[in-house]
């Protein structure tokens, strides 16, 4: 018997959660895909000290959280949880006990609750990434996934960067008077930020004029460098070639006026990062590195998922850090006062976010793309739909960024970010990230020329 539930399964009044979840199974599951039932279910509410220990309700105002109707399971050893590929209205946390999940038939891992990584779900979005089995005894913690949901959708909807909030600095900068006149300048709107270059500026001024290719051309040709680049990447295995282009107005042709937009601005993109600082310049160019590579794996997952163009990705993905820039030059400003590199590497991610959407909403760029600095790394990003979208896109980027790398420890698994039970049905195994990115790395390498 199939015993997955649906904690909430009437919508609740004034926007607040239910008091007492109902728990029933959910129909539209497989009845041949059979989960074990718990032995002992809890209503009991969990301190909020607990809550908010937990991946993303710690992101979460704590009046929220502490409104939030919540549930324990009790399993026994060898019990199933859930399934891969099973639909599911909650999001589960294991607090006792290890658990094995199992994304296909060829791989495994065990988590325990003793480990850091139980403080993010075993699963997200509307369907499972991977098999669960309990390895011991297990308690395990069952929220609404509609209503975290919500909660990503009321953040959605807030202004990407047009009212200015305050960066909550974490404790250990919080008294650092470097962080706190940053964070000073961006409330009161007086950071300097980057400017397009001239021909990316141009050119965006162009195609809302609505200009043919003959005057697009005209402004492209300006920048030989950028000339080159668009016919390399116009005869590249990227984009099939047929025949070889020798000149700017066919390879303009063959990529189309909106595609050559948006590479011209990514090609652009790479005068923004620099410093004059040779310690601090170094730092630049590490950044525009994982931004490249970052681009590169958005631009390639794009095209292998085929919902999202990957142009658009191409350029999301490289303007993924891009808060990174006023931090760097704020620093290079006052160099006796920003702290030692190590102290500002670790504000970074405090800091960025917001003000890469700031950074894109004053250059113009579309709400979408304005909101990926702050959604980038916000691993249980939903946005309730089942398509892959342009932040879909960039998360899973990022999150394959940090594979082999020292972040690789802090980063959930695959299977349980909502991205990823996105993917297609048919790719939906740690197939398509893996082994997909590694046949296609001549690609990711063409990508990455293109754009150096």
């Amino acid at each position: 018997m199939n015993w997955f539930t649906k904690l909430f399964s009437r919508r609740p009044k004034n926007n607040l959660p239910p008091k007492k979840p109902d728990i029933t199974p959910d129909p539209s599951n497989n009845p041949l895909t059979c989960c074990s039932e718990p032995i002992f279910t809890e209503y009991k509410k969990l301190p909020l000290t607990t809550l908010k220990k937990l991946a993303p309700l710690r992101d979460m105002d704590d009046v929220y959280v502490g409104q939030l109707a919540h549930t324990t399971l009790s399993y026994t050893q060898g019990s199933v949880i859930f399934r891969l590929g099973q639909k599911t209205n909650s999001v589960f946390y294991l607090l006792e006990g290890s658990v094995e999940l199992q994304p296909n038939s060829d791989n495994r891992y065990t988590l325990s609750s003793e480990s850091s990584l139980a403080n993010l779900p075993l699963n997200s979005g509307k369907v499972c990434g991977a098999t669960a089995f309990a390895k011991t005894d297990i308690t395990i913690l069952a929220i609404s996934g509609e209503f975290i949901c919500r909660w990503s959708g009321k953040s959605l909807q807030q202004p990407v960067a047009v009212e200015l909030i305050d960066i909550e600095l974490p404790k250990q900068i919080a008294g650092n008077r470097f962080f706190t006149s940053f964070s000073n300048a961006y409330r009161e709107n007086k950071l300097s930020l980057p400017s397009l270059p001239n021909v990316a500026l141009k050119l965006k001024e162009a195609m809302e004029k609505d200009l043919g290719i003959r005057e697009v051309v005209k402004i492209i040709e300006v920048d030989v460098s950028i000339v080159a680049k668009l016919i390399q990447l116009a005869n590249s295995p990227l984009y099939s070639p047929i025949s070889p282009i020798t000149n700017c107005q066919s390879a303009v042709t063959r990529l189309g006026l909106d595609q050559t937009r948006k590479l011209v601005m990514s090609i652009s993109l790479k005068q923004l990062f620099r410093c004059k600082n040779p310690e601090l310049m170094e730092k630049m160019q590490n950044l525009w590195k994982n931004s490249l590579y970052v681009s590169s794996l958005s631009f390639i997952l794009a095209q292998e998922d085929g919902t999202v163009n990957p142009e658009d990705a191409l350029l999301a993905g490289l303007v993924s850090d891009i808060g990174t820039i006023p931090i760097l030059h704020f620093a290079e400003q006052y160099p006796n006062e920003y702290p030692n590199l190590d102290v500002l590497d670790s504000a970074i991610p405090f800091l960025s976010p917001s003000v890469g959407s700031l950074v894109l909403h004053t250059l113009g760029f579309a709400p979408e793309l304005a909101s990926i600095p702050k959604y980038a790394e916000d691993w249980f990003y939903d946005s309730d739909s089942d398509r892959l979208d342009l932040i879909d896109i960039v998360i899973l980027a990022k999150l394959h960024s940090y594979f082999g790398t020292s972040r690789a420890k802090e980063i959930p698994y695959l299977n349980s970010i909502p991205a990823y039970t996105k993917l297609k049905n048919s790719k939906l195994t740690p197939d398509f990230s893996l082994d997909v990115l590694h046949k296609a790395k001549y690609r990711i390498n063409a990508v990455m020329n293109f754009l150096s």
